[in-house]
Order: C-alpha cells, then structure tokens, then sequence
C-alpha cells in the first residue's frame, strides 16, 4: 500500500509518500517540505527515491498551495515517483489537536472533521491547514481512505499534577480544560530512535526532547512515557516560538486588552501570529532570517530575539531534569533542533552540571543526521536525530485502515 503522508506546521509542510509493503521499514518513494508559507520566495525541496534533490521557488501564500506543489511534484515527468494520483492508496494527515474528542488515530470522516474544525480555536496556525489538507485530498482522490493521527495522543500518560491547571477543578469537568501537550508523535519517535542508536534502555531511562522549529515544544520522558512537556491546552503555551508567544504572564495580556482595546480576535491574533521571534525582532517568523540580521547585520532586536529563544530552551531543560530525576538524554529534533548547530552549542551553554560535556567540533556541521554531540564520556548525552513524524503516521494509518476491514 502506498500512503501519502502530509504534516503541516504553522509554517511549513513536511511530506513523504511510503510504500508500506513492509510496515516497520518502509520505502520512502519521495520526501520533501515545502517552507516559508506566508513569505515571500517560499520553497519546495522535493526528493524522489533514489535520485537528488529539486527545488522549487514560489510564493507559496497558505497551505493549500503548499498542498498543490507537493501533488504536482510527485506525478512530475521529470521528477515524480507514481504515474498517477491514483497510485496513492491512503493518506495520513498529522492534526494538532485532538481535544477530548480524540485519544487515537481515526478514519476521517464528517464527524471527524467537524470536530477538528470545532477544535481550530484551540490550534489556530494548524487545524485549519489540516482541513484544507484533508478537504484537497478528498477533491482530488475522493475514494481513498484518509486518517488522522493526533498530536496529543503520546501525552495522555501526563499525571494530573502536570496536566492540570491551577484554576477552579470544575472547569477541567466542566470544559476539559487542561493540558493536552502536543508534537506527541514526533517526541515518541526521536525519543524510540535515540534510545536504538545509542544503547539506552528506554524502559530505564531519563529523556529530554526538544523539538524545536518554528512551532517548538520539549518534552519530559520517563521509562518511555510523557511525563510532561510545554506546550499546554493549545500550542501556544511553553516556548518562545516563530509567531507564538509562548509563556506569558495572564496579568499582561488583561493589561494589554485593556490598553490596546483588544477583543477575543485580537488577543488571539497577538498570541499566535505577532509574537515569539517576529514580535521581538520586527524581521520574520524564520530562525534563518534571524540569524541571518544578528551574525551578519549586527541587527540588536534580531540578536535579542536569538538570545530570548536560547534562553527559554535551556530553562525548560533545567526543569524537566529535575522533574524526572535527572537526565541521560537531551535529543534535538526539528528544524531548528536538526538543522542549527549554532543553536544546540548556545542552548547547552551553562548545561555542565547536568553532566553534559559538549563537544563543539562534533556538533559542527550537523544538520539533518543522527549524531552523538556530546564527549564520549559525557554523564548526560547530547544527540541530533532527525524526526520522522511521518512513519509514524503511515504506519497508524495502514492499522486503522486494516482494523476497518
């Protein structure tokens, strides 16, 4: 079976399509991302099974353009995998939130659609792309099976002393308010993957991961299981992000409401889609244009920004360490995480007492690949390995499906 596999990011799409002939090895026929949704010269980086890379430059403006280049890549003459959109067989969609309507993977139908809709005040930057997605596929291959897979699902073993809010008990009874966590299946993967390449038991280990791109979120992994993470009843909590602001004080935001007159709309707007890196530095959601204004243009606000998301990384590690009791792990995975070396080395500064020891001359240059970047010696281990939230998702989509039969 050939499963086509769409995970969208608030800014970006990261696809593959897999023949499941094999189910815990798969073949990945293609692997590609679009990025820079929203910006200008966005990017789709496409690579078909045993050939190199293509890129291609457009505006992409949201992610049912995004959706629309990845198809026409895969069944490109000079550069696709499958003669057909036909010769995909199901489709499996990463969906942010879950809710309390979903603890599992699902077959999409109606039903489900309309609660992931219902769902999109919980997670603005993403559930709607899911639903464009979800409402792209049906359009083009409308008798193909799709499934959603959810982003909450690996962090239903929180305790309640993690999971739940200090505010009145019966709005978790009466709302379900609480923390739902999110990036669940690409935590469980890096965490799994980390603990085969490096030789840990996971049944027996302490774990920090730290996915980290422009939607960022760490994770507190104990003998396999969430035991917390930062992201809280919707994405916006936990970390400075790309556009989120990640963890502020309720206090300001009544201040703000009061001051600049905002309404539900506004509030959500300024949490969501003004703040984290863009707010603080005036320049752009992505880390690369950051980075870019503090290293080469001595840029303050941009060397500020790089600064704060430093900060906060290292300041949930400090605390999910001594949450867990320790550490034997600190995993970075995402776009920043896989991708910034400049980033790990800044984060892992000051980390010496957990019993890391870095190794900077392993840790330069690595961008996309498994690697050890702590000294060989070191008590805490410092890894890079790349997510793949999208086997994950393939495989759960081929047991939904085969339990449907």
């Amino acid at each position: 079976m050939i499963v086509l596999v769409l995970n969208c990011g608030s800014s970006s799409i990261k696809y593959q399509l897999l023949d499941m002939n094999n189910v815990e090895e798969p073949t990945v026929k293609a692997i590609g991302i679009v990025e820079r949704i929203g910006l200008t010269d966005g990017i789709l980086s496409h690579k078909p099974e045993g050939g190199g890379k293509f890129k291609f430059t457009d505006d992409i403006p949201n992610h049912e353009s995004g959706i629309n280049m990845i198809l026409d890549a895969l069944v490109s003459r000079a550069h696709g995998v499958i003669e057909d959109l036909s010769d995909i067989q199901a489709v499996g969609h990463r969906v942010a939130h879950g809710g309390e309507y979903f603890t599992k993977s699902v077959l999409i139908d109606e039903n489900v659609k309309s609660k992931i809709d219902k769902l999109s005040v919980l997670a603005p930057l993403h559930n709607p792309a899911h639903l464009s997605g979800i409402e792209s596929m049906e359009k083009l291959l409308p008798k193909i099976p799709q499934v959603a897979v959810f982003d909450t699902s690996f962090h239903q073993t929180m305790p309640p002393e993690n999971f739940l809010y200090a505010i009145p008990y019966e709005y978790y009874l009466k709302h379900k308010v609480r923390r739902y966590g999110f990036h669940g299946t690409s935590h469980k993967y890096v965490a799994e993957k980390a603990c085969k390449l490096f030789d840990i038991d996971i049944n027996n280990s302490k774990l920090i991961t730290c996915h980290l791109g422009n939607g960022a979120s760490i994770c507190a992994i104990k003998n396999g299981k969430s035991m917390d993470t930062s992201m809280g009843f919707t994405p916006v909590e936990g970390l400075m992000m790309g556009t989120r602001v990640g963890n502020l004080d309720a206090g300001a935001l009544l201040f703000l409401m009061d001051k600049e007159n905002l309404d539900a709309k506004g509030v959500n707007d300024l949490l969501n889609k003004r703040s984290g890196v863009l707010g603080i530095s005036g320049i752009s959601s992505d880390m690369r244009d950051i980075e870019n204004a503090s290293w080469n243009n001595k840029d303050e606000r941009a060397t500020l920004a790089l600064n704060m998301y430093h900060q906060r990384v290292k300041r949930y590690i400090g605390a999910f360490a001594a949450e867990i009791g320790g550490c034997d792990a600190v995993i970075f995975t995402g776009g920043v995480g896989e991708n910034g070396p400049e980033s790990r080395e800044e984060i892992c500064k000051g980390l010496e007492y957990m019993g890391i020891e870095f190794d900077a001359e392993a840790n330069s240059g690595v961008r996309g690949k498994n690697k050890l970047i702590s000294a060989e010696n070191s008590r805490c281990k410092v890894m890079v390995v790349p997510t793949n939230e999208e086997k994950v998702i393939a495989r759960d989509t081929i047991r939904v499906i085969e339990a449907k039969k």
